[in-house]
């Protein structure tokens, strides 16, 4: 990371919280791939950049960013999205006591870590997620409506009071910010139209592509049919007729000119019997 960029986090994180400038500027993880465009508190970051507490991480329309932390927990941020790291408790075994991340739009893939299922936390407008040992997708529209499909382990969604568990690979739940939730069910295409968004999920429609370590567990849960145009299934083809022909084409071995006799064929007998009769009516006379 450059001297600019930590200096910058430094002074920004001083200025608004009053912390130090080295607590502000400690790393809790780092990017490991970034497409497009992805901002922090200083400006652009690069691959090998560090991420901290409290910095907001944006994307472009077309950025995405994948952030591994310091106890191997893996974030991935898609397009148009953006989010906080709220807080992050490290300790001496390479674990994270607590490690809350507040989702402000977008989408993203979660990967736990090595760390205890209960120190993970995910915020979002609609509710918290809550981690058991977790890959799961999840979408926050402009609105606050927030989805989540589970791909592997188990999670559960709660709001005002009312949670759903998710314990089935790519079971779903879809909820807003009155309070109101579906019941945890498996995701089918028609998410995309209810969220009024169809790149709402786009890890798993196929729109966009992460890296091996943090999507070849997943699959698409059969959402990436949703964007794909099913080709039809062809006709079976009939034999092509071939055209008929006039009468009186003659057959010539010549190139261009095969297969003109049809008609011709046809009058050969006739014509012979006459050539007969002419023949024998002279032979008499």
């Amino acid at each position: 990371m450059s001297c600019v960029r930590r200096t910058a986090i430094a002074a920004l994180g001083a200025a608004l919280y009053g912390f130090m400038p080295t607590m502000a500027a400690e790393p809790v993880g780092e990017a490991v791939r970034i497409r497009t465009s992805v901002t922090g508190a200083s400006g652009p970051i690069a691959v090998r950049d560090a991420v901290h507490r409290d910095e907001r991480i944006s994307t472009s329309r077309s950025g995405l960013g994948q952030f591994v932390f310091r106890d191997g927990s893996k974030l991935a941020v898609g397009a148009g999205s953006s989010v906080v790291i709220d807080k992050f408790v490290f300790d001496d075994s390479k674990t994270v006591q607590k490690l809350t991340v507040a989702a402000v739009k977008g989408t993203f893939r979660w990967i736990s870590g090595k760390s205890k299922h209960s120190a993970y936390e995910i915020v979002t407008p609609a509710g918290t997620i809550g981690v058991r040992g977790t890959v799961f997708d999840f979408y926050v529209g402009g609105d606050g409506t927030t989805a989540m499909v589970l791909l592997s382990g188990a999670a559960e969604f709660c709001s005002q009071g009312n949670c759903q568990q998710l314990t089935q690979r790519c079971d779903c739940v879809i909820a807003r910010r009155n309070g109101s939730m579906t019941d945890a069910h498996r995701v089918n295409r028609s998410i995309l139209t209810t969220l009024g968004n169809q790149k709402a999920l786009p890890f798993l429609s196929g729109d966009q592509r992460l890296s091996p370590s943090f999507g070849s567990m997943s699959g698409s849960c059969g959402l990436s049919a949703s964007l794909e145009i099913k080709p039809t299934t062809p006709e079976r083809l009939r034999p092509q007729e071939k055209p008929s022909q006039p009468p009186g084409k003659i057959r010539s071995n010549e190139p261009g000119k095969r297969g003109l006799d049809t008609g011709k064929r046809g009058q050969d007998p006739g014509t012979r019997g006459q050539d007969t009769g002419e023949k024998r009516g002279q032979d008499r006379r």
